[in-house]
């Protein structure tokens, strides 16, 4: 019998995983059974403890219940402990749920991977202080980012989010007071899923900089648009998204499969380009 996975959301249907990691299953050579579980709002828990005693291996985690993975494992990574998030759960055998949040280390090899922008000693602006952007903070200053620059709607959010990282080249403040100048922004904030671009105040990027939204879609986002008409260089999320599930394939099986022919298969054209240029 396969051994089963599955991504826990609400909504799921939309999930593109299964067909990610049926993908790795049949690159490395891994029997899998990798499905979707639409998850109550209010009975998240009981439904991971019921794929679990059904013979569930592991589970991925969406919105809007990564805080509430966070709570269920009874033990976690250093970086899961740091978003106070989690993204992939692992059963074990002891009977422990281990939790992990694999989206930052999954932004960074897609920044420095596959689209080649090196992040040691850049300059960050980051876009959004909810769930999103605090997955990824502590990969950045592992990466050895000299700067990175948290800004939110609301000042204080984005300066609490700073703080739970004393120590690190970290700070955060309100969207209308963003000044300086980047190597990258990245977009964390909903605003793709409507039709407006955040602002990035006085924020200025240096030649060859790069603008990452971690929304995916066939069409740029308004922010990649705007960015592009700037002369950046532009890419959306869909290459963390594949990123973050080799992390988790790899939590669970302990087998790394490759990512660049799945994400040439799925990256719009435009991904990593200048559009029009």
């Amino acid at each position: 019998m396969s051994d089963r996975y599955a991504v826990f959301g609400n909504p799921v249907a939309h999930s593109r995983s299964p067909a990610i990691h049926a993908a790795f299953a049949r690159e490395t050579g891994q029997d899998i059974d990798y499905g979707r579980v639409l998850a109550p709002l209010d009975g998240f828990a009981a439904a991971v403890d019921a794929f679990r005693r059904d013979g569930g291996r592991g589970a991925n985690v969406t919105l809007p219940f990564k805080r509430e993975a966070w709570q269920l494992a009874t033990a976690c990574s250093a970086r899961a402990a740091s978003a106070e998030a989690v993204n992939t759960l692992r059963f074990d055998a002891d009977g422990g749920i281990f939790g992990d949040n694999t989206d930052g280390v999954g932004l960074v090899r897609d920044i420095e991977v596959n689209l080649g922008q090196p992040l040691a000693g850049a300059r960050v602006l980051m876009l959004g202080a909810g769930g999103a952007a605090a997955g990824v903070v502590l990969p950045l200053v592992e990466a050895g980012v000299r700067l990175l620059h948290v800004a939110n709607r609301t000042a204080a959010r984005a300066e609490a989010l700073a703080a739970r990282h004393a120590g690190a080249p970290v700070s955060g403040g309100s969207l209308a007071a963003i000044d300086g100048e980047f190597d990258l922004v990245v977009n964390a904030t909903s605003a793709s899923l409507g039709a407006e671009a955040p602002s990035i105040g006085r924020a200025r990027l240096v030649p060859g900089g790069l603008c990452y939204d971690m929304m995916y879609s066939a069409e740029p986002s308004a922010f990649l648009v705007e960015a592009a008409r700037g002369g950046a260089r532009i890419a959306d999320g869909i290459g963390m998204l594949v990123e973050q599930a080799a992390e988790s394939f790899f939590l669970w099986r302990g087998v790394r499969p490759g990512t660049a022919s799945l994400l040439a298969g799925l990256a719009q054209p435009w991904r990593g380009s200048r559009l029009g240029r």
